[in-house]
Formats: structure tokens, sequence, C-alpha cells
């Protein structure tokens, strides 16, 4: 695993790094963001979509959570919600302008069972 040194040469892993930027600002969407994917690829897929639904609730325009809530979603089996959550990246993305996320997502969604 990745890992940084502190000034006593202590190795400190990601999760740490991240959550202590939270802990000094927990609107810090950055580090929100990493943390989410930091535990989607750990499998922990309930605390992703705590962190995607945080990071959501406060900056809406954050066009990469809905992509990944919505992959995040899938492995938790709730198709319904991905959609949902797809679905609204999609408005999202169509009025910002971001066409590369937009088809990304659109993708995803023409991927889920009907």
């Amino acid at each position: 695993m990745w890992a940084e040194w502190d000034n006593s040469g202590m190795a400190t892993n990601r999760l740490e790094i991240l959550e202590q930027m939270l802990a000094a600002d927990a609107n810090n969407t950055f580090a929100r963001y990493g943390l989410a994917m930091e535990f989607a690829k750990s499998h922990e897929y309930s605390r992703a979509m705590e962190e995607f639904r945080t990071l959501l609730a406060q900056d809406p325009n954050y066009a990469a959570a809905y992509y990944h809530g919505g992959q995040t979603l899938e492995k938790l089996g709730e198709v319904e919600e991905a959609r949902r959550i797809y679905q609204r990246g999609i408005e999202v993305t169509t009025a910002k302008g971001d066409s590369h996320t937009r088809a990304e997502i659109e993708a995803a969604l023409d991927l889920l069972p009907i």
C-alpha cells in the first residue's frame, strides 16, 4: 500500500492521510472523494457509499462521484439506486458541459439490467 513518511519517520497510509485531511476540513471534497475511492478499492462498499453520499450532499456537481457512486451501488446490488445516481449524474454533467464524464455515466447506465 502507498505510504507517506511523517516528520518522525513513521509511515502513514492513504486512509490515515485522507482522514486527517477531513478532520482538518470536513468540506474537503478532494479528500472525501479519495476516501470513498479507497473504501471502494478495499471492497468496503457501504463505507464508500457513505462518503460518496456525503460528498454529493456537499458538492452536487462533483461529476466523478456519480459514476463511481453508481459503480459502488451496483457492487452492493442496489441496481435501481445506481440507475438513479447515474441519471442524476447525466443531468449534472449535461448542465456542466462535461461530455466525457457524461458519456462514461451513460455507458454505465446502458449496461444496467432492465
